[in-house]
């Protein structure tokens, strides 16, 4: 007989055979007919199995290879690879040709033909054909068979007796007659799908029931043709060991087939596990974000709002409902926004460890954004709280000055009223010489009093005018006011000017009038409207803010009771005058009238002026004191909230700059220092009853309204920004740890690894800023035995080490980046070529897959996923509902496009 045993080559050059060769028995038992008749049937059936997924199929199987075109076909599908063109002639030569192409693709491949030529299998030799066919098996079907060291034939035969090893009645030590009762092929099927088969039903008396039940279902459930007949194998005395090797690989292939579809399942699954949680983690941050800028949204305008009120009382209601914001509302927006920050580093994190991309929020949600909008917010914060303080400051300003107004304005009015009168009268026309003499020195007198009057005039306009400079919501009624003076004020200049002018007229035919009279009223009128400018000031009310103002009214207050004495000595000086008017009167029988002609000014008036004026000194000075008691306590609280904030300052510096060397200089395991840093966290919110004692100081000093303080340089508002920084300092060293935890255990990095690259790193970093620049990170690499030295190929290294830790180009690199680069470097991650390849498995080598491939395959909740997330596949070989899983995976690593 023809030897047609296959020959490979090895992975050392040297060739060997597939199987060793059968001895002359087996050579001679090759022509008995029972066993050509099996391997007919088998290898027919085995080439059909292939060929079917090309669309054809062989009916004879020395007869339908003779012209080469089936038989290229049949390599072309069980090799995917393309051959060369056929030819299409139906001459010998090329049949030959086509045949020989066929042999050469199958030698190419390491395969040894034995005495195998093309013009055998074109004259239709069925021995020559069948040993063809079964080199091809040899290569295709059993050769890359291996379990635990062993190949092709001993390695299929390892792999039957491992799986069918705890079946009764079932011993299996070769490929003919262990196989002939059929147990052997029942136990195959039901060591891996117990559902299709009832073992203890099967007799081993009753081999072919037993065959027919495994064949039938192994083609029914399993896609393995029927290759034999059962009356084939029982028979023959022993079945022919090709045609069983052959039907039993196909076992082999369609179990192991299922194990990597299984093996690929589980790595989708742990692929789309790891997508779905870091997607809901998204979400939650674009939730949250979306939801911290509604809230600023809305706060800023409310902050930014001026509208003005009327009174003091209104303003400090304002003010309450934005210390009420500050103490209530803004608290849990500041966690609110530690958690964003803290979520969105946990997330960057998580995805940079599975290695997906890095997570981009959507347009105006960045944490940059975030902060953006915060400052805004902190922004408005002090220009509202600077506004409403100014604002009360103001309406307290408008509060004194519409008083005073309206004082001047009453006294002023009191002093106009009748005076038009006065001034228009014709008395003169009737009176006599000395009493128009009178007259007319009254009027003088009356004209220097209207001069001493013009100086209250000018400080009601400006008062006036000032109002109306603060914007006094009442301006329309105070400008009426004070139109209606000036209005008055002109008139009664004119009417003056007027009588004046008639008067001295009169004066050429009537005598001058008694001069000591004239004395009187010139030195009384000037004293009395001295006297009625001391009560003004002395009932003037006052506003002050720090003990120099209030100590300078009481040293003005001292200055005016020092000037007491000679205003006494004037009084007495004109009573003096008025008590000569007597004396002479009674000196010469002159009858007085009672009344001095020149003025209305009387001594008693004059005297009850002065009483008026001495009363009101010591309830000035009860005022003055009063308020420079208000003035020490203010300071008192003063000098308390400084200490306080004078405290609280230095313990917010000095644990800002302890948490900077705990971050730089931290020992023992990452849960040691994880542990420690949340102890000394409790530590720090220990401290927070101090905050808010510095919080009462600070609202009694507002309630107070004491706008400065000369003894801290501390402001509430400075405080509360550094307590903020401080808290949110110390939470973000705690998610750093907890991210270098989740590297750690991600990666399998040891702690001593972690001491190790945190040690490198702090020697680097010489000036403690938690950063290297270019310069030391690339020490810190050379001290870690990377190849990065200033030669052409070390500078590209050192160059894409940078790319990979500094992405956007800032010049420093992080620990955390570091650390993140030492793992990616010692550790293997998921790759979308990887995921790729577990989908091929899944699809049966196909280029696209299907929703009930996907389905059967994977868990419900992730083949929807999949599902609903695949594009449909668009190739030339698309069937109806192809899904495009290539694509998918490349966009789950952020290669493409979902």
């Amino acid at each position: 007989m023809v030897d047609y045993h296959a020959n490979n080559q090895s992975s050392t050059g040297g060739a060997q055979m597939y199987m060793e060769p059968e001895n002359d028995w087996d050579r001679d038992l090759l022509l008995d007919p029972a066993w050509e008749k099996q391997q007919r049937k088998t290898f027919t059936a085995w080439c059909n199995s292939h060929l079917r997924k090309s669309g054809t199929q062989i009916e004879n199987i020395e007869e339908d290879f003779r012209d080469g075109l089936k038989l290229m076909l049949l390599l072309e599908t069980i090799a995917g690879e393309r051959l060369p063109k056929p030819e299409r002639g139906k001459m010998r030569v090329h049949k030959i040709n086509n045949v020989n192409k066929a042999l050469d693709f199958i030698a190419g491949k390491g395969v040894k033909l034995v005495s195998i030529g093309a013009e055998e299998i074109v004259d239709g030799n069925a021995k020559m054909t069948l040993g063809m066919i079964w080199t091809i098996i040899l290569r295709f079907a059993i050769q890359d068979i291996s379990v635990e060291e062993t190949s092709a034939k001993e390695g299929l035969l390892l792999w039957c007796q491992r799986k069918t090893a705890p079946y009764k009645n079932v011993n299996v030590q070769n490929f003919h007659i262990s196989w002939k009762d059929g147990l052997a092929f029942n136990a195959l099927i039901h060591r891996h799908r117990p559902d299709l088969i009832d073992y203890d039903s099967l007799r081993k008396d009753d081999p072919v029931t037993n065959l027919n039940n495994a064949f039938e279902v192994a083609e029914k459930h399993l896609d393995i043709p029927k290759m034999l007949d059962a009356e084939d194998i029982v028979g023959t005395l022993r079945p022919d060991e090709k045609a069983i090797m052959t039907y039993v690989s196909c076992f082999y292939h369609a179990f192991s087939g299922a194990q990597k579809a299984e093996t690929a399942a589980n790595r989708i699954c742990k692929v789309l596990a790891v997508n779905q949680e870091n997607e809901q983690m998204m979400e939650d941050y674009e939730k949250l974000a979306s939801e911290l800028l509604e809230w600023i949204r809305r706060t800023v305008p409310w902050l930014e709002n001026r509208t003005q009120e009327k009174t003091v009382n209104d303003m400090q209601a304002k003010q309450e409902d934005f210390r009420d914001y500050r103490c209530v509302h803004k608290p849990p927006k500041v966690q609110e926004k530690c958690q964003l920050e803290i979520s969105f580093n946990t997330l960057q994190t998580k995805l940079r460890l599975s290695n997906r991309p890095a997570f981009m929020p959507s347009e105006g949600r960045m944490v940059s954004d975030i902060n953006g909008a915060w400052h805004t917010l902190e922004g408005a914060e002090k220009g509202y709280e600077e506004w409403i303080l100014s604002e009360i400051r103001r309406l307290e300003r408008l509060e004194h000055l519409a008083e005073k107004f309206h004082q001047k304005a009453a006294i002023h009015e009191s002093w106009t009223d009748g005076k038009e009168a006065m001034l228009t009268q014709k008395d003169y026309e009737t009176s006599t010489l000395s009493e128009v003499k009178a007259l007319l020195r009254k009027h003088e007198a009356f004209e220097s009093d209207l001069a001493a009057h013009q100086d209250r005039v000018e400080q009601i306009a400006a008062i006036a005018q000032e109002l109306n400079e603060l914007d006094y919501y009442d301006s329309a009624k105070v400008n009426a006011r004070c139109q209606k003076i000036c209005d008055q004020w002109d008139t009664l200049g004119a009417f003056t000017q007027s009588r004046k002018e008639s008067l001295e007229r009169t004066e050429k035919q009537l005598e001058s009038i008694d001069e000591l009279y004239l004395e009187y009223a010139k030195r009384a009128a000037p004293f009395n409207n001295w006297m009625e400018g001391a009560m003004e000031d002395l009932q003037d009310m006052f506003i002050v803010h720090n003990i120099e103002e209030i100590q300078g009214l009481i040293t003005a207050h001292e200055q005016f009771k020092s000037t007491l004495a000679e205003a006494n000595k004037e009084r007495e000086a004109i009573q003096a005058i008025q008590a000569e008017v007597q004396k002479i009167a009674q000196s010469n029988g002159i009858k007085l009238s009672g009344a001095n002609p020149y003025t209305t000014i009387t001594p008693e008036s004059i005297d009850g002026k002065w009483e008026k004026a001495m009363a009101m000194v010591p309830l000035r000075d009860t005022a003055l004191q009063g308020e420079l008691n208000k003035q020490n306590s203010n300071d008192t609280l003063r000098a308390k909230f400084a200490t306080q904030a004078n405290t609280v300052g230095a313990y917010i510096q000095a644990k800002m700059e302890e948490i900077g060397r705990i971050s730089i200089e931290m020992n023992g395991t990452l849960e040691d220092q994880l542990t420690n840093l949340k102890e000394y966290q409790k530590t720090i919110m220990s401290y927070m009853p101090e905050i808010n004692t510095l919080e009462g100081y600070h609202q009694l000093i507002q309630e107070a309204l004491i706008f400065d303080n000369q003894y801290t340089s501390y402001t509430m508002e400075h405080l509360r920004v550094g307590w903020e920084q401080l808290l949110t300092t110390i939470a973000r060293t705690i998610n750093e740890v907890e991210n270098q935890i989740l590297t750690r255990d991600a990666k399998g990095i040891t702690q001593e690894q972690l001491h190790e690259y945190r040690a490198s790193f702090n020697h680097f970093d010489k000036d403690h800023s938690g950063a290297l620049m270019a310069e030391e990170f690339k020490a810190c690499l050379i001290s870690l035995s990377y190849d990065v030295e200033n030669e052409k190929q070390g500078e590209s290294e050192f160059a894409r080490i940078m790319s990979i830790v500094d992405p956007n180009g800032s010049g420093a690199v992080t620990f955390q980046a570091f650390i993140d680069f030492m793992s990616r470097e010692t550790t293997d991650t998921d790759t979308a070529d990887q995921v790729i390849a577990s989908f091929k498995i899944l699809a049966a080598d196909k280029t696209f897959i299907t929703a009930e491939e996907l389905r059967r395959e994977l868990p419900p909740d992730q083949a929807e996923y999949c599902i609903a997330r695949m594009a449909p596949y668009t190739g030339a070989d698309a069937a109806p509902g192809a899904l495009d899983y290539m694509s998918f995976s490349t966009a789950l690593y952020g290669e493409s496009d979902l």
